[in-house]
């Protein structure tokens, strides 16, 4: 079996021997360069199962190389070395493609497991990932889903913080669970928390763990999720629910990937990634000082947006079929059929709940259909009509009732012109029906490339009696 390879750029010669020496012991080939120049070469002519590079080079930066070998040696991770406690240029190097980094003075326990991950990552690239996604709970073939697939593949392979937006029921604990999985850390446990649901007081002690002793309560050593995530993924589901300490004390463990436990004397190493997710605006959450501007940008390394179901053009159909056979698998039954009235009835509907309220209407469907049919009355979702759709797009809230007023001054003959109305009518229903032609049917990028919003396209299709 051929010996993996790893390259090692540093202009220190005593840190080149150290990383040689361990990297030797793991039964690994090492080369060395002490030069940006010199390591594009070897790159050139080798390939590197793994790199390691220092943040200043005599001819150049480590953020050179890294930017290189994304571009060039995907295939490859590459690891930073930063000086102690500067999380800045560890930031930058996870942003430009660096798979993680390690800060100098060098911790070989920590450096081992860095390696391990890494070289895992190297194997992993080499499969093919997508199918394995596609194959997984992140069912969809619009187009927004399948760009998110590939990024979930592409993102699983680096150790980069990941900040997972959307809304609520969108999937977003699916999303970080295929990141997981499809990621060199899989077989490691996935350890998803909360941050809502954990009480103030307690937070420290389930976060780090604590001393037997340490407090009234505390009859034994108890292991922190950072700890019990070792190896693995820690998922921080509504991150902004954490109170301002904790994140202070969150910050200082990502920095320095290690915890002290509650009435513990030292610090206790721990290898996680972290990834997180809320349903609320954590950019605004920042600028308003609720939420500490440092671990914003620490956490939210790379953001992974996730759609809402009113933007997955086709999927409601999919998502209805997969989730029914799910429902009634587990029940020990047959699935129910989906009549086309009331497959109708859900495409039509917003679902501002997501896919976790299309869930519940399926479940409540089939609790009340007969004879194995879902009709539309057994869905129980009630449509607005037109007239409440009008009144509601003309009351909303978000500064375009100049538009709306505009719109409804063209449309209805204000001008004194008989006719008028009809032929600019026609003008606009062709020029939308081009653009949704366009745009696969997409409302809301036939939104974006129309120059409205998309309540006032879903106003016009109303208006225009456009299907």
């Amino acid at each position: 079996m051929t010996k993996q390879t790893v390259l090692v750029v540093d202009d220190e010669r005593d840190i080149r021997e150290l990383l040689s020496i361990t990297l030797g012991r793991m039964d690994l080939d090492v080369d060395t360069a002490a030069s940006v120049g010199d390591a594009k070469k070897m790159l050139g002519e080798v390939h590197y199962d793994l790199c390691f590079t220092d943040m200043r080079l005599p001819d150049g930066t480590g953020q050179e190389l890294i930017e290189l070998i994304a571009r060039e040696h995907p295939e490859t991770p590459v690891a930073m070395i930063t000086a102690y406690g500067n999380v800045e240029a560890a930031v930058d190097a996870l942003k430009a493609g660096a798979f993680d980094f390690v800060s100098k003075p060098v911790d070989i326990h920590m450096l081992r497991r860095l390696v391990q991950t890494a070289l895992r990552a190297s194997q992993a690239a080499e499969r093919e990932v997508d199918d394995q996604v596609s194959a997984g709970r992140l069912i969809g073939d619009s187009p927004v889903m399948r760009d998110v697939r590939a990024r979930i593949a592409k993102l699983a392979r680096s150790q980069a913080p990941i900040y997972i937006s959307g809304e609520s029921g969108v999937g977003k604990e699916l999303v970080a669970r295929s990141i997981h999985e499809l990621g060199p850390r899989a077989a490691g446990p996935f350890v998803p928390v909360n941050c809502g649901a954990i009480p103030s007081e307690l937070m420290e002690s389930e976060f780090f763990g604590h001393k037997k002793g340490s407090f009234t309560g505390a009859h034994a050593d108890k292991e922190g999720l950072f700890q019990t995530a070792n190896g693995g993924t820690l998922f921080l589901d509504e991150v902004a629910e954490l109170p301002l300490h904790m994140q202070v004390k969150l910050l200082r463990v990502i920095q320095e990937k290690a915890v002290r436990p509650i009435g513990g004397r030292g610090e206790v190493p721990v290898d996680v990634r972290i990834l997180s997710a809320t349903h609320k605006d954590l950019g605004r959450l920042t600028q308003a000082g609720h939420f500490r501007q440092d671990l914003y940008y620490r956490i939210n390394v790379i953001e992974l947006r996730v759609p809402p179901l009113r933007e997955r053009d086709g999927d409601v159909a999919v998502l209805a079929k997969y989730i029914l056979k799910r429902l009634a698998e587990q029940a020990g039954s047959q699935a129910p059929a989906l009549q086309p009235a009331a497959l109708k009835v859900l495409t039509e509907y917003d679902f501002p709940g997501n896919v976790r309220e299309l869930e519940n209407v399926l479940e409540r469907a089939i609790a009340l259909c007969e004879n194995g049919l879902i009709e539309p009355p057994d869905l129980m979702l009630e449509l607005p009509t037109a007239q409440e759709t009008d009144d509601a797009d003309l009351d909303d809230d978000d500064g375009n009732e100049e538009e709306y007023a505009e719109a409804e001054e063209i449309t209805s003959g204000a001008s004194g012109a008989v006719g008028l109305d009809d032929y600019i009518s026609n003008i606009e229903r062709e020029a939308i029906i081009k653009v949704l032609k366009e745009t696969r049917y997409n409302k809301t990028a036939a939104a974006k490339k129309l120059g409205i919003t998309f309540r006032a396209l879903r106003y016009k299709l109303k208006k225009l009696g456009i299907d």
